[in-house]
Formats: structure tokens, sequence, C-alpha cells
């Protein structure tokens, strides 16, 4: 990706207020991260997303997938979360201090932070839980959706999905994460 891009990451996972107060306190510190999954996202304005999970969010990890999916000297708009400190070296870096304003002029995240509200919707509404495990085929498919919003409408999306599925099989040791060798299918 290049041009002007945003990189936030968000955070998936079960609901405090769905807690008992005892299990709440003793497993939400802070903002609510600990015991949720990472996920890293990258939009180019008035383009496409791309998502990823990752182990953590340490200035190691951000940088590089950042380094990884944007183009050198591309403008880079992030929060003030310190692990995005020093992508200057490499990008036009614009920093917005959400605890100061959401907004300032073109210098904002607001474009992810949509694409994060869409995401969690969906999850809560539609999926009600998500397992771990399964987390990046939700984000693939949030994603999917989200990068033909303009192109296609949901018959189009879905003839499209379908197009490509011919042919593949999905076992169910593979869906579980249970590695053992499976017999070949019956002629």
């Amino acid at each position: 990706m290049g041009g002007e891009v945003e990189v936030d990451e968000t955070f998936i996972g079960g609901l405090s207020r769905n807690m008992h107060i005892s299990k709440r306190r003793a497993r939400i510190n802070g903002t609510g991260g600990r015991d949720k999954i990472a996920i890293l996202g990258i939009l180019k304005r008035h383009g496409k997303v791309r998502t990823s999970v990752v182990p953590d969010v340490t200035r190691h990890t951000l940088r590089g997938k950042v380094l990884e999916s944007v183009s050198v000297g591309s403008q880079v708009f992030t929060d003030a979360w310190v692990a995005y400190t020093g992508l200057n070296a490499e990008y036009i870096h614009n920093v917005i201090d959400h605890a100061k304003a959401y907004a300032v002029e073109n210098v904002h995240t607001n474009g992810l932070e949509h694409y994060w509200s869409l995401l969690k919707r969906t999850i809560r509404g539609t999926y009600v839980s998500v397992e771990p495990f399964h987390l990046f085929r939700y984000l693939d498919e949030q994603a999917f959706r989200y990068n033909k919003r303009e192109d296609i409408d949901d018959r189009g999306r879905f003839d499209m999905a379908v197009s490509q599925i011919i042919a593949k099989r999905l076992t169910w040791n593979r869906l579980t994460g249970n590695n053992q060798k499976e017999p070949p299918l019956p002629n």
C-alpha cells in the first residue's frame, strides 16, 4: 500500500460486563486488552483494508507489519500509542493523540475506527462467539466484504465467494486444527 495509510490496532475478546464481578476484578486491568486477541489493521484511505492477528502490540511487532505492508515514503497516520514511535524514519508519520482530539484536519484514524466498529458489530450481532483459533477467518471475511463494498452487491460477493470454492475441501480435522492425516475420499 502507498499514499495515505491509516494504521491502528484493536482487541477482540470477551466483554467485561458479561463476567462475574470477582472474575472481572481478577482478569481486567487497565483498558481491558489482557486475555484478548490483538489485531492490527492497515487501511489505504479511500481504498482497501488489511487486517491480521498479531501476537502482541509491541514496537517490534507493529513496526514489522507496517514495513511489510506499506511502501516506504508513504504518509502513515496512527494514534499516539508508543509502539508507533520511530516510523518517521521510513514514512511521513502523522500522529493523532486521542486524549486531545480524534481528528485535526487530515490527521486521524477515523477510517480504520469505522472499520473496527463494523467488525465488532458483525462479531457481536451475527457470530456472537468467535474462537481465537478461527479469528483470522472472520477477519478475512470482513476485509473481503469491506474491500468489495463499492464494486459489487451482496449477491455478487456471494457468487464470487462460491465460485472460488469449487474443488476445494475443508475437512473437519483442518477446521478444528487437528493435523492428523485424513483418508482420501472414495471415488
